[in-house]
Formats: C-alpha cells, sequence, structure tokens
C-alpha cells in the first residue's frame, strides 16, 4: 500500500489479508551515513506458518505471540461477547479503579484535529500511515463503545473477528510515551485509551503478549524475578558483583544485603543484574563513597522493581507494587529509592500511589534526584577531563514526560561530561526510545524488525543528528539512558544498524559515567574507553 492510499476507520472490520503493508521506501527518511538504500536492513515478510496460528491481519508483524486466533465461528462470537463484557467493566465505576475518568473524558471529546498524529513519532516514523494514527485506534474503541455499550450515535462500525484481532494489535503499535496527550487541546489521552484496550484483552479475554505476562509477570511473581533470578541467584550475584567492583577500583566494598533498618531500600530493575551488572556496581560505589545508609533485599521481588502491569494490566501492577511495599516495611527502611527504571519510578512512585494508603505509603523516589544531590554537593571526588568525549542524553518518557524528573540528570551531566550536547527535542517533548511500553524485552517472532525499523527510527534518527559532527569512527560516543528499558530498546537499534560497530557509538547508564569520572579510578570505568587506550 503506498503512503497515498487512505486507510479509514471502517477498514479495520474488512476481511482482506492484510490491512497495510509496510515499504522501506515509505519510512521516513534517515539522516547520512544512513541515508542511502544500501545503509537500510531490508523489510521481512511473515512466514507462512505464522499467518495460520497468528494475528498478522494488521500490518504482517505480530507483538501477541499468543495462537489465539479463532478456528470456528462459535468461538469467534465467544470472544466478540467476552471483549464487549470486558469493555462495559472498563467503562464502569465498579471496574475501573485507576483510569475510569480520563478515559471517558477520552472517549467523549475528541476534535479529530490531528495535532497529535504529528507528535507521534510511530506515525511519522512510519511514513504516516494511517492505522498508526494515536486517533485511529482511539476511534475504533469509541465507535465499538458508542454502538454496543452506551448506544448512542457515533458508532458507525461493525464489530466482527478482524476489527477484534486488529485492536488487540493495535494497542501495541504504541509506546504509551504521551506525547499526544502533551499536544491536545483538550487533553485528550490517546495513549492511555491504547493502555486500556490493552488491559481488556489481558483481563477479560487472557491475551497478552508473553513477555509481558507469562514470562514477565507471572514469573516475578511466582519465582521473585522476572528474569527468572531466584534469591539465591541474586547472592551469588552480590558476590560477582563485589568481586567485579574490586577488580574496576581496587577496593573491596560490602554490598550490604537485608540490612534492617537502613535509610534506603535500593530496588534496581532486574535486567540490569543480567545485562548490565556494571550499572549496579556503579550504584553500589557511589552510595558507598557518598556515605549512605542502605541495603538490597533477598526477598523475592524485593530485588526486581519492575512492573509490567503498567503496560497491561492493573491487577498484575496492584499485586507486585504492594508486594514492594510489604518487603520495605519489614525491612523497616525510610524511604525506597528505583534504580535506573523509567516506568518502576512511575509505577511505584505515581500511579500506584493511589494503592498506597495507610501504613503502606513509604516513601518513594527515582534514583535521579539523590545522585543529582551526591554529585553537586561535591561528596564524590570528579575528574571531568575523564569523560572527554562526546555524550548526549536520552530522556526515559516515564521519568521525565510522566514524572518531571528534568533538570537533575542534566545537572550531573554538564558538570561531569564536558561535551555533553542535547538531543532535539528533549526534556518533556523528548521522543521515546521504542521500547517503551514492554517493546524493549518484546523478542518474539517478527516483532522486534518492526520496533527497529518503526517505533525507534525516530530516536536513532536523534542519536545520529546530535553527533552529525563527531560521527568520525574514530571518536568514541556516548548515548546516556538512564533506563534499563530504553538502554534495551538502544542496544537493538545501535546493532541493527551496526552504528557501535561502523561509528563508535555506544551506550549506557548514568552512574557509570560519574564512576568513570572518579579522580582515583587508575582505569576507565566504561570500557570502549579501555579499547580506545589499547
Amino acid at each position: 500500500m503506498s503512503r497515498k492510499e487512505v486507510v479509514k476507520i471502517n477498514d479495520i472490520s474488512k476481511p482482506v489479508k492484510r490491512l497495510v503493508q509496510l515499504k522501506l521506501g515509505d519510512l521516513m527518511p534517515l539522516p547520512p551515513p544512513y541515508d542511502k538504500p544500501s545503509s537500510e536492513p531490508p523489510l521481512t515478510t511473515p512466514k507462512p506458518e505464522w499467518e495460520e496460528t497468528y494475528v498478522t491481519e494488521l500490518d504482517g508483524y505480530i507483538a501477541i505471540d499468543l495462537p489465539w486466533k479463532p478456528k470456528t465461528k462459535e468461538e469467534e462470537e465467544r470472544l466478540i461477547q467476552k471483549f464487549l463484557e470486558g469493555l462495559k467493566k472498563l467503562t464502569s465505576r465498579e471496574s475501573n479503579w485507576t483510569f475510569l475518568q480520563p478515559l471517558l473524558l477520552s472517549l467523549e471529546y475528541c476534535a479529530k484535529c490531528q495535532n497529535c498524529a504529528e507528535a507521534c513519532p510511530i506515525y511519522i516514523a512510519s511514513g504516516r500511515k494511517d492505522i498508526y494514527r494515536p486517533t485511529y485506534r482511539a476511534e475504533v474503541l469509541r465507535r465499538i463503545y458508542n454502538k454496543y455499550i452506551a448506544k448512542k450515535p457515533g458508532g458507525d462500525i461493525e464489530l466482527n473477528i478482524f476489527t477484534l484481532m486488529r485492536l488487540a494489535e493495535l494497542a501495541y503499535r504504541c509506546t504509551l510515551c504521551r506525547r499526544c496527550v502533551q499536544v491536545c487541546p483538550l487533553g485528550i489521552d490517546n495513549g492511555l485509551i491504547a493502555r486500556e484496550i490493552r488491559k481488556l484483552f489481558s483481563q477479560e479475554l487472557g491475551i497478552a503478549p508473553k513477555n509481558l505476562h507469562e514470562k514477565g509477570t507471572v514469573q516475578h511473581l511466582k519465582v521473585g524475578s522476572s528474569t527468572g533470578m531466584t534469591p539465591k541467584a541474586l547472592l551469588k550475584m552480590v558476590k560477582y558483583l563485589e568481586d567485579f567492583i574490586y577488580e574496576k577500583t581496587g577496593k573491596r566494598i560490602k554490598i550490604p544485603v537485608d540490612q534492617k533498618g537502613a535509610d534506603i531500600l535500593l530496588i534496581h530493575n532486574a535486567g540490569e543484574f543480567l545485562s548490565w551488572p556494571e550499572n549496579v556496581a556503579a550504584f553500589a560505589i557511589i552510595f558507598e563513597e557518598a556515605g549512605l545508609s542502605w541495603t538490597l533485599s533477598s526477598e523475592p521481588l524485593g530485588y526486581d522493581v519492575v512492573n509490567y502491569g503498567a503496560w497491561y494490566d492493573d491487577v498484575q501492577l496492584a499485586r507486585i507494587a504492594l508486594k514492594h511495599i510489604e518487603i520495605a516495611r519489614k525491612l523497616e527502611v525510610k524511604k525506597i529509592v528505583i534504580g535506573e527504571c523509567g516506568h518502576a519510578a512511575k509505577v511505584l512512585v505515581v500511579v500506584a500511589d493511589r494503592i498506597l494508603t495507610d501504613e503502606n505509603r513509604i516513601p518513594r523516589e527515582s534514583a535521579l534526584p539523590l545522585l543529582r544531590d551526591i554529585v553537586m554537593s561535591n561528596k564524590l571526588n570528579l575528574d571531568p577531563s575523564k569523560n572527554n568525549f562526546p555524550v548526549t542524553l536520552h530522556d526515559p518518557c516515564n521519568m521525565v514526560r510522566l514524572s518531571g524528573i528534568v533538570e537533575p540528570q542534566r545537572e550531573i551531566l554538564r558538570k561531569i561530561a564536558p561535551m555533553f550536547r542535547e538531543m532535539e527535542p528533549h526534556g518533556v517533548y523528548n521522543y521515546c526510545c521504542g521500547g517503551g511500553s514492554g517493546f524493549a524485552i518484546m523478542q518474539s517472532l517478527n516483532f522486534p524488525e518492526w520496533r527497529n525499523k518503526v517505533a525507534s527510527r525516530m530516536k536513532f534518527k536523534q542519536i545520529l543528528e546530535a553527533f552529525k559532527d563527531v560521527l568520525d569512527p574514530k571518536i568514541p560516543k556516548y548515548v546516556c539512558a538512564p533506563c534499563s528499558n530504553c538502554k534495551g530498546a538502544i542496544r537493538d537499534v545501535l546493532a541493527h544498524y551496526r552504528a557501535t560497530e561502523l561509528y563508535n557509538i555506544h551506550y549506557g547508564g548514568l552512574v557509570e559515567l560519574i564512576v568513570n569520572a572518579m579522580v582515583d579510578l587508575k582505569e576507565p570505568y566504561l570500557d570502549f574507553l579501555k579499547e580506545k587506550k589499547s
């Protein structure tokens, strides 16, 4: 389908093989040196066996990796009926305790001005495909609600199995970055509508990507971590980190675990332990040098602050948030500090606040303001010249736009990174990394290709533009992304375009840069600087 063709709202119910077909030439152009066709890895087509089992009728990509496509008319009718029952609950005061009012207002009022579309990185990156407009999926739900639930005008749509299957997939073509609501003159939250559609499918139909629910939340509650890391494995990891710190710094630092009465319970995204242990170690180094009273927890869920329920299911969100508070109360800490994880900070500090009342109201905060206070109060002996290479900052949506933490990380970078430069736009106007709302961990089937080609495309463009004057591969460059999911998405898009290999562009967190600037480190903390030195 060419970019000139229009996909109307009612087209979602048509029994066609594919509603849209992405083409490389339609996608938003990338800046040099990726402006030539040969620099862009090709698009693929879904395997025939996938089309038999999974929903490929939207755009050929599969976010929901469940074989839920109905085989009989009876199955179709059962799914449609359960969906309508779920929609009735979703729009009732008794059943939607989190976001009912903004959802109803967003369904009631929309001027169709399309300001949100021009603010959406996915819509722009796709070459302005109609189905990726923030208003498209919202209008589909709005018409279904008006026709089948509210019984009022404005419900010109057929709810058949094609509508249902495509709407489920459409809910996972949005990173929930909320850039759309930021520019809406009426405050319509199309990102929230996408999230509530996910919730409906999960809570009422049992349909959600495996990496979010089965391998995420369920494993988190059952084992103690979404990564599968057990408490016993956590203790082994702590020993490894202590040895790692000694190798890096020459100092023996004892990482406190289950220390009752500490000021701070520090909880990380468990992905840091497995993928980026240098981040967890850097926190320990900084907290030790700053003389803080802190601890980790070895109790299940006490060392993994991720909360995938934020992206698709309120029930799961509440279960995990309450468990984090229970652990903090048991350790008698004064507050919970959340490591470099944007969605976890937003969930525990902002969203879960409505259920954390009375004895559960323990102070909770992101680590970024605390790190700012440590650095700016000169508790660490830092030499900015150790970070004398180009650094740019990615703003995690959940920390910046959705939690209001904008300046602490910038104050740190201005002090410790002489060649710091901003992406444009930045701060509350930032673009999502492309891995938001769970996309960073959704690795099944062909979805990673869509994420790298479309969802992360705008961020990759920003990275290239931030470093356009220093793309020489002899110059190391660093994308600072103080969020675990953002790091995962940036890692994958850099690999997809071979940007590290070809142009020496690296990524990592904020604490690694802070530690790298410490005066008494004999060797660089960042491995790519060691490679440069050798």
